[in-house]
This record gives structure tokens, sequence and C-alpha cells, in this order.
């Protein structure tokens, strides 16, 4: 059996993202894997933080034969275990880690709105507005 690693594209409409993953040759690209080894984001601004990789089971596969398709050969090369981007890579992980939590911080920490306080004013519109409903029954009657 011949086995790639390839992309199976995932997402929607203008918004890409895709599962690197160890398939047979004959399936479709998005057809049924034999095993989803890492995937790579598009969309995310940091750009060496795109690529999340499981080196060790990369490593087995193509130890085992499989092939790797070139964009995947290209991020291998970058991300894998002897990878030329893996320190740039930690690095942006660790920037948008940041950046997640102090915008999670501060969305918690906004304040929710206080419920409206009774005044005296409210008390006596309420009063006014009972006491004309009172005359207009006196003079129905």
């Amino acid at each position: 059996m011949a086995v790639k690693i390839r992309m199976k594209m995932m997402g929607r409409r203008h918004r890409p993202f895709f599962r690197i993953c160890v398939t047979d040759v004959r399936t479709p690209r998005d057809g049924r894997v034999l095993e989803e080894v890492g995937y790579y984001d598009p969309m995310v601004p940091e750009t060496d933080a795109r690529t999340v990789l499981n080196s060790e089971r990369i490593n087995y596969w193509i130890g085992v034969g499989a092939k790797p398709s070139d964009r995947v050969a290209v991020l291998i090369k970058k991300y894998g275990t002897n990878g030329t981007h893996l320190e740039a890579q930690k690095a942006a992980i660790d920037r948008l880690n940041k950046i997640r939590r102090t915008s999670t911080l501060q969305s918690t920490s906004i304040e929710q709105p206080s419920p409206p306080v009774k005044t005296e004013s409210s008390k006596s519109k309420k009063k006014s507005k009972s006491s004309k409903e009172q005359s207009t029954d006196n003079e129905n009657e």
C-alpha cells in the first residue's frame, strides 16, 4: 500500500484550515485517513505559528516509507524534528498565547451594567398613575 503525508482541507469558504494526514494514495483529498499528524492554519497572523506537527509520528511514517507531498515536505523541513524555524515557531506561539491571555482577561474584567436603582421620582410616578386610574374609575361608576 502506497502511503502519502498530505493536507486534508477543512474549514469553510474564505476560512481555510488544513489537517496534515497520513493517507493511502488512492483515497480522495478529504477522504479517510490513517492518522492525523498535525495541522496548518493559514489565517493565523503569526507566520511561524501557523503549523503544528507531531514530529515523532511523522518520522515514524517517513521511516515506514510514506512520501510527503510537496507542500507538506516544506512544512516538515521548517517545523519538523530538526526544522529550520523551530525557535521562531516557539516564540510566535508564545506571543500569540500572551495576546490571547490578555484579551480574555480584559473581556472578563469588563463590569456588567448594574440594574437601574429605583428612586423617589419613579415611585411618585407610579402613585400618580394609580391615583389617575382611581379617579377615572370613580367617574365611570
